[in-house]
Protein backbone atom coordinates (compact mmCIF):
# COMPACT_ATOMS: atom_id res chain seq x y z
CA UNK A 1 0.00 0.00 0.00
CA UNK A 2 2.64 2.29 0.68
CA UNK A 3 4.16 2.26 -2.96
CA UNK A 4 0.68 2.81 -4.22
CA UNK A 5 0.45 6.13 -2.10
CA UNK A 6 3.51 6.73 -2.66
CA UNK A 7 3.00 6.47 -6.81
CA UNK A 8 0.05 8.76 -6.77
CA UNK A 9 -0.15 12.87 -7.20
CA UNK A 10 0.30 14.62 -4.53
CA UNK A 11 -1.76 17.58 -4.95
CA UNK A 12 -1.16 19.58 -1.78
CA UNK A 13 -3.96 21.48 0.95
CA UNK A 14 -4.40 24.19 -1.53
CA UNK A 15 -5.29 22.27 -4.99
CA UNK A 16 -8.59 23.79 -5.10
CA UNK A 17 -7.46 27.63 -5.10
CA UNK A 18 -5.73 26.26 -8.22
CA UNK A 19 -7.54 24.12 -10.44
CA UNK A 20 -8.97 26.12 -13.20
CA UNK A 21 -13.24 23.89 -12.78
CA UNK A 22 -13.04 25.14 -9.46
CA UNK A 23 -15.91 27.22 -9.30
CA UNK A 24 -14.73 29.85 -6.25
CA UNK A 25 -12.70 33.14 -7.36
CA UNK A 26 -9.12 32.33 -8.10
CA UNK A 27 -6.44 34.82 -6.83
CA UNK A 28 -4.98 35.86 -9.99
CA UNK A 29 -8.87 37.18 -11.82
CA UNK A 30 -11.40 39.53 -9.93
CA UNK A 31 -14.08 38.74 -7.64
CA UNK A 32 -16.38 40.69 -9.29
CA UNK A 33 -15.73 40.66 -13.30
CA UNK A 34 -17.70 44.11 -14.36
CA UNK A 35 -17.03 43.46 -17.90
CA UNK A 36 -19.13 40.61 -18.63
CA UNK A 37 -22.23 41.44 -15.57
CA UNK A 38 -25.10 42.50 -17.44
CA UNK A 39 -26.98 45.18 -16.17
CA UNK A 40 -30.24 44.08 -16.54
CA UNK A 41 -32.85 41.40 -15.47
CA UNK A 42 -33.07 40.71 -19.47
CA UNK A 43 -29.55 40.39 -20.00
CA UNK A 44 -28.94 38.04 -17.51
CA UNK A 45 -28.76 34.43 -19.22
CA UNK A 46 -30.27 31.60 -17.69
CA UNK A 47 -32.18 30.66 -15.01
CA UNK A 48 -35.57 31.56 -16.28
CA UNK A 49 -38.23 30.26 -13.20
CA UNK A 50 -35.88 32.49 -11.07
CA UNK A 51 -35.71 35.57 -13.61
CA UNK A 52 -39.61 35.02 -14.18
CA UNK A 53 -40.30 35.15 -9.78
CA UNK A 54 -37.68 37.69 -9.74
CA UNK A 55 -39.53 39.97 -12.62
CA UNK A 56 -42.33 39.71 -10.88
CA UNK A 57 -41.00 40.57 -7.11
CA UNK A 58 -39.53 43.92 -8.17
CA UNK A 59 -42.27 45.06 -10.46
CA UNK A 60 -44.65 44.82 -7.47
CA UNK A 61 -42.35 46.57 -5.55
CA UNK A 62 -42.04 49.62 -8.11
CA UNK A 63 -46.05 49.57 -8.10
CA UNK A 64 -46.43 49.63 -4.46
CA UNK A 65 -43.41 52.47 -4.74
CA UNK A 66 -41.88 50.56 -1.28
CA UNK A 67 -38.40 48.72 -1.45
CA UNK A 68 -39.03 45.27 -1.90
CA UNK A 69 -38.51 42.52 0.62
CA UNK A 70 -35.30 41.28 1.36
CA UNK A 71 -33.82 38.28 -0.66
CA UNK A 72 -31.84 35.61 -0.26
CA UNK A 73 -30.14 33.83 -3.15
CA UNK A 74 -29.09 30.47 -2.74
CA UNK A 75 -26.69 27.69 -4.75
CA UNK A 76 -23.53 26.50 -5.65
CA UNK A 77 -20.72 29.09 -6.18
CA UNK A 78 -20.30 30.84 -9.53
CA UNK A 79 -23.72 30.66 -11.26
CA UNK A 80 -24.62 34.53 -10.40
CA UNK A 81 -25.78 35.09 -6.97
CA UNK A 82 -23.63 38.63 -7.20
CA UNK A 83 -24.63 39.18 -10.80
CA UNK A 84 -28.16 39.27 -9.65
CA UNK A 85 -27.63 41.56 -6.58
CA UNK A 86 -25.90 43.97 -8.67
CA UNK A 87 -29.38 43.93 -10.99
CA UNK A 88 -31.86 44.11 -8.41
CA UNK A 89 -30.26 47.76 -7.19
CA UNK A 90 -29.69 48.27 -11.18
CA UNK A 91 -34.10 47.83 -11.39
CA UNK A 92 -34.71 49.65 -8.62
CA UNK A 93 -32.54 52.30 -9.40
CA UNK A 94 -30.67 52.47 -5.93
CA UNK A 95 -27.48 52.53 -4.19
CA UNK A 96 -26.41 49.13 -3.43
CA UNK A 97 -23.35 48.46 -0.39
CA UNK A 98 -21.99 45.04 -0.90
CA UNK A 99 -19.85 43.08 2.32
CA UNK A 100 -19.31 39.63 3.77
CA UNK A 101 -19.91 37.96 6.49
CA UNK A 102 -16.22 37.01 6.96
CA UNK A 103 -15.50 40.89 6.50
CA UNK A 104 -17.76 41.27 9.36
CA UNK A 105 -15.81 40.49 12.52
CA UNK A 106 -18.12 41.98 15.39
CA UNK A 107 -21.91 43.45 15.62
CA UNK A 108 -20.46 47.03 15.74
CA UNK A 109 -18.95 46.68 12.25
CA UNK A 110 -22.98 45.85 10.96
CA UNK A 111 -24.35 48.48 13.41
CA UNK A 112 -22.01 51.22 11.78
CA UNK A 113 -22.74 49.59 8.23
CA UNK A 114 -26.62 49.38 8.59
CA UNK A 115 -26.71 53.22 9.99
CA UNK A 116 -25.27 54.49 7.08
CA UNK A 117 -28.08 53.20 4.40
CA UNK A 118 -29.89 55.59 2.90
CA UNK A 119 -33.49 55.01 1.92
CA UNK A 120 -34.58 52.19 -0.41
CA UNK A 121 -30.82 51.27 -0.62
CA UNK A 122 -29.78 47.28 -1.18
CA UNK A 123 -27.20 46.02 1.22
CA UNK A 124 -25.83 42.70 -0.58
CA UNK A 125 -24.29 40.41 1.88
CA UNK A 126 -21.87 37.42 0.30
CA UNK A 127 -21.21 33.99 2.41
CA UNK A 128 -24.23 35.34 5.33
CA UNK A 129 -24.15 31.93 6.38
CA UNK A 130 -20.72 33.09 7.97
CA UNK A 131 -21.78 35.88 9.94
CA UNK A 132 -21.05 36.15 13.77
CA UNK A 133 -23.86 34.92 15.84
CA UNK A 134 -23.85 38.71 17.30
CA UNK A 135 -23.89 40.08 14.07
CA UNK A 136 -26.83 37.42 13.47
CA UNK A 137 -28.88 38.65 16.25
CA UNK A 138 -28.16 42.57 15.17
CA UNK A 139 -29.77 41.91 12.00
CA UNK A 140 -32.32 39.59 12.65
CA UNK A 141 -33.88 43.40 14.50
CA UNK A 142 -33.01 45.50 11.63
CA UNK A 143 -34.58 43.28 9.01
CA UNK A 144 -37.42 43.14 10.74
CA UNK A 145 -37.79 46.58 12.36
CA UNK A 146 -35.46 48.69 11.16
CA UNK A 147 -33.76 49.82 13.67
CA UNK A 148 -30.70 48.66 15.63
CA UNK A 149 -29.79 49.76 19.23
CA UNK A 150 -26.67 51.33 20.22
CA UNK A 151 -25.04 50.62 23.53
CA UNK A 152 -24.21 54.05 25.35
CA UNK A 153 -21.22 53.56 28.35
CA UNK A 154 -19.94 50.65 29.80
CA UNK A 155 -20.56 48.52 33.06
CA UNK A 156 -23.74 48.86 35.37
CA UNK A 157 -24.32 52.55 34.10
CA UNK A 158 -24.48 51.56 30.25
CA UNK A 159 -27.57 51.91 28.63
CA UNK A 160 -29.51 50.93 25.16
CA UNK A 161 -30.30 53.08 22.54
CA UNK A 162 -32.33 52.56 19.45
CA UNK A 163 -31.46 53.94 16.28
CA UNK A 164 -34.39 54.15 13.36
CA UNK A 165 -33.47 53.24 10.48
CA UNK A 166 -34.57 53.69 6.61
CA UNK A 167 -36.34 51.33 4.33
CA UNK A 168 -33.89 49.26 2.95
CA UNK A 169 -33.18 45.48 1.41
CA UNK A 170 -30.96 43.04 2.67
CA UNK A 171 -29.86 40.77 -0.40
CA UNK A 172 -28.02 37.70 1.16
CA UNK A 173 -25.97 35.20 -0.43
CA UNK A 174 -25.28 31.78 0.66
CA UNK A 175 -23.49 28.41 -1.08
CA UNK A 176 -25.25 26.81 2.20
CA UNK A 177 -28.60 27.18 3.38
CA UNK A 178 -28.51 24.85 5.88
CA UNK A 179 -25.95 26.75 7.71
CA UNK A 180 -28.13 29.72 8.25
CA UNK A 181 -30.31 29.76 11.76
CA UNK A 182 -34.16 29.38 10.81
CA UNK A 183 -34.50 32.78 12.43
CA UNK A 184 -32.51 34.41 10.01
CA UNK A 185 -34.06 32.61 6.71
CA UNK A 186 -37.53 33.40 8.06
CA UNK A 187 -36.66 37.00 7.51
CA UNK A 188 -36.65 37.16 3.79
CA UNK A 189 -39.39 37.51 1.81
CA UNK A 190 -38.36 35.71 -1.05
CA UNK A 191 -35.37 32.97 -1.41
CA UNK A 192 -34.11 31.98 -4.66
CA UNK A 193 -32.73 28.84 -5.28
CA UNK A 194 -30.29 29.00 -8.66
CA UNK A 195 -29.49 25.56 -10.51
CA UNK A 196 -26.39 24.48 -12.45
CA UNK A 197 -27.20 25.80 -15.79
CA UNK A 198 -27.86 23.09 -18.94
CA UNK A 199 -25.32 22.90 -21.77
CA UNK A 200 -27.46 24.74 -24.02
CA UNK A 201 -27.68 28.15 -21.81
CA UNK A 202 -23.92 27.81 -20.99
CA UNK A 203 -23.64 28.02 -24.82
CA UNK A 204 -25.26 31.23 -25.24
CA UNK A 205 -23.84 32.71 -22.14
CA UNK A 206 -20.25 31.95 -23.59
CA UNK A 207 -21.29 33.39 -27.07
CA UNK A 208 -22.24 36.73 -25.23
CA UNK A 209 -19.08 36.56 -22.93
CA UNK A 210 -17.16 36.53 -26.44
CA UNK A 211 -18.51 38.94 -28.12
CA UNK A 212 -18.27 40.96 -25.03
CA UNK A 213 -14.86 40.59 -24.82
CA UNK A 214 -14.42 40.40 -29.04
CA UNK A 215 -13.57 37.05 -29.00
CA UNK A 216 -14.24 35.32 -32.61
CA UNK A 217 -15.74 31.91 -32.09
CA UNK A 218 -15.97 29.42 -34.97
CA UNK A 219 -18.68 27.49 -35.29
CA UNK A 220 -19.21 24.62 -32.09
CA UNK A 221 -16.44 26.10 -30.57
CA UNK A 222 -19.10 27.62 -27.54
CA UNK A 223 -20.53 23.78 -27.38
CA UNK A 224 -17.08 22.70 -26.75
CA UNK A 225 -16.43 25.18 -23.96
CA UNK A 226 -20.18 24.14 -22.38
CA UNK A 227 -19.43 20.81 -22.10
CA UNK A 228 -16.39 21.38 -19.79
CA UNK A 229 -17.50 24.15 -17.93
CA UNK A 230 -19.65 22.10 -15.24
CA UNK A 231 -22.51 23.97 -15.43
CA UNK A 232 -21.28 27.14 -13.62
CA UNK A 233 -21.14 30.61 -15.86
CA UNK A 234 -17.95 31.70 -13.70
CA UNK A 235 -15.90 28.35 -14.94
CA UNK A 236 -16.96 28.96 -18.45
CA UNK A 237 -15.92 32.41 -18.52
CA UNK A 238 -12.13 31.58 -17.03
CA UNK A 239 -11.95 28.71 -19.72
CA UNK A 240 -13.36 31.49 -22.53
CA UNK A 241 -10.14 33.85 -21.13
CA UNK A 242 -7.55 30.63 -21.59
CA UNK A 243 -8.85 29.54 -24.91
CA UNK A 244 -8.45 33.43 -25.50
CA UNK A 245 -5.02 33.31 -24.43
CA UNK A 246 -4.23 30.69 -26.56
CA UNK A 247 -5.73 31.74 -29.81
CA UNK A 248 -3.58 34.90 -29.15
CA UNK A 249 0.03 33.03 -28.89
CA UNK A 250 -0.49 31.11 -31.93
CA UNK A 251 -1.82 33.95 -34.16
CA UNK A 252 -5.24 32.47 -34.25
CA UNK A 253 -7.90 35.08 -35.93
CA UNK A 254 -10.67 32.39 -35.25
CA UNK A 255 -10.83 29.68 -32.20
CA UNK A 256 -12.53 26.65 -33.94
CA UNK A 257 -13.76 23.33 -31.72
CA UNK A 258 -10.25 22.43 -32.12
CA UNK A 259 -8.22 24.94 -30.91
CA UNK A 260 -10.96 24.77 -27.45
CA UNK A 261 -9.95 21.15 -26.99
CA UNK A 262 -5.48 21.69 -27.78
CA UNK A 263 -6.25 24.90 -25.24
CA UNK A 264 -7.81 23.06 -22.51
CA UNK A 265 -5.87 19.98 -22.98
CA UNK A 266 -2.86 21.57 -21.95
CA UNK A 267 -4.56 22.41 -18.83
CA UNK A 268 -5.78 18.74 -18.64
CA UNK A 269 -9.61 19.65 -19.09
CA UNK A 270 -11.03 16.63 -20.32
CA UNK A 271 -14.44 16.67 -22.62
CA UNK A 272 -16.41 16.61 -19.49
CA UNK A 273 -14.80 19.16 -17.74
CA UNK A 274 -12.70 16.57 -15.14
CA UNK A 275 -9.22 17.62 -14.74
CA UNK A 276 -6.53 15.81 -13.10
CA UNK A 277 -7.59 15.73 -9.53
CA UNK A 278 -10.97 14.20 -10.22
CA UNK A 279 -9.20 11.50 -12.94
CA UNK A 280 -7.13 10.90 -9.77
CA UNK A 281 -9.90 9.90 -7.72
CA UNK A 282 -11.67 7.74 -10.64
CA UNK A 283 -8.20 5.99 -11.30
CA UNK A 284 -7.60 4.82 -7.73
CA UNK A 285 -11.01 3.66 -7.11
CA UNK A 286 -10.98 1.66 -10.66
CA UNK A 287 -7.82 0.82 -11.24
CA UNK A 288 -6.62 0.56 -7.12
CA UNK A 289 -9.87 -1.33 -5.50
CA UNK A 290 -11.31 -2.82 -8.50
CA UNK A 291 -13.91 -0.37 -8.58
CA UNK A 292 -14.74 -0.15 -5.20
CA UNK A 293 -16.44 0.15 -2.78
CA UNK A 294 -13.82 2.33 -0.99
CA UNK A 295 -13.72 4.47 2.30
CA UNK A 296 -13.12 8.15 1.95
CA UNK A 297 -10.24 7.87 4.18
CA UNK A 298 -8.62 5.18 1.89
CA UNK A 299 -9.54 7.32 -1.12
CA UNK A 300 -7.77 10.44 0.02
CA UNK A 301 -5.01 8.71 0.61
CA UNK A 302 -4.56 7.14 -2.63
CA UNK A 303 -4.55 10.49 -4.03
CA UNK A 304 -2.48 12.09 -1.25
CA UNK A 305 -5.09 14.97 -0.67
CA UNK A 306 -7.18 15.93 2.67
CA UNK A 307 -10.41 13.78 2.86
CA UNK A 308 -12.50 16.77 2.55
CA UNK A 309 -11.14 17.59 -0.31
CA UNK A 310 -12.00 14.34 -1.97
CA UNK A 311 -15.56 14.76 -0.42
CA UNK A 312 -16.40 18.71 -0.86
CA UNK A 313 -14.52 19.59 -3.83
CA UNK A 314 -14.35 16.43 -6.38
CA UNK A 315 -17.25 14.46 -5.29
CA UNK A 316 -20.40 16.49 -5.96
CA UNK A 317 -19.86 17.10 -9.78
CA UNK A 318 -18.29 13.43 -10.12
CA UNK A 319 -21.77 12.17 -8.52
CA UNK A 320 -24.14 14.75 -10.27
CA UNK A 321 -22.65 13.48 -13.31
CA UNK A 322 -22.91 9.91 -12.20
CA UNK A 323 -18.95 8.87 -12.54
CA UNK A 324 -19.40 7.93 -8.65
CA UNK A 325 -21.93 6.92 -6.49
CA UNK A 326 -21.99 6.63 -2.83
CA UNK A 327 -23.20 3.48 -0.60
CA UNK A 328 -22.73 2.47 2.73
CA UNK A 329 -19.83 0.14 2.22
CA UNK A 330 -17.81 3.61 0.71
CA UNK A 331 -17.62 5.32 -3.10
CA UNK A 332 -18.14 3.07 -6.10
CA UNK A 333 -17.14 4.29 -9.56
CA UNK A 334 -20.19 3.30 -12.66
CA UNK A 335 -19.97 2.22 -15.23
CA UNK A 336 -19.81 5.44 -17.11
CA UNK A 337 -16.47 6.08 -15.07
CA UNK A 338 -15.02 2.87 -16.73
CA UNK A 339 -15.85 3.66 -19.68
CA UNK A 340 -14.37 7.66 -19.45
CA UNK A 341 -11.08 5.98 -18.70
CA UNK A 342 -11.17 3.83 -21.38
CA UNK A 343 -11.64 0.26 -19.38
CA UNK A 344 -14.23 -2.61 -19.60
CA UNK A 345 -16.28 -2.65 -16.30
CA UNK A 346 -16.89 -5.84 -15.05
CA UNK A 347 -20.34 -7.49 -15.50
CA UNK A 348 -21.39 -7.01 -11.98
CA UNK A 349 -20.60 -2.86 -11.47
CA UNK A 350 -24.41 -2.15 -11.78
CA UNK A 351 -24.67 -4.49 -8.64
CA UNK A 352 -22.11 -3.08 -6.91
CA UNK A 353 -23.26 0.42 -7.23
Amino acid sequence: MSELIQSQPNFGANEESLRMISSEPLGNEPVSDEELRPQALDGFIGQPTLKAQLQLFLDAARKRSVPPDHILMAGPPGLGKTTLAMIVANELQVPIRVTSGPAIQHAGDLASILSSLGEGEVLFIDEIHRLPRPAEELLYIAMEDFRVDVMVGKGPGASSIPLTLPRFTVIGATTREGMLPSPLRARFGFTAHLDFYPHEELERLIERSAGVLGINLGKGSAQQLSLRSRGTPRIANRLLRRVRDWAIVHDFDEIEPKDVQDALSLYQIDSEGLDRLDLAVLNAIVKNFDGGPVGLNNLSAMVGEESETVETVCEPYLVREGFLVRTPKGRVATEKAWQHLGLIPPVDVNKLS
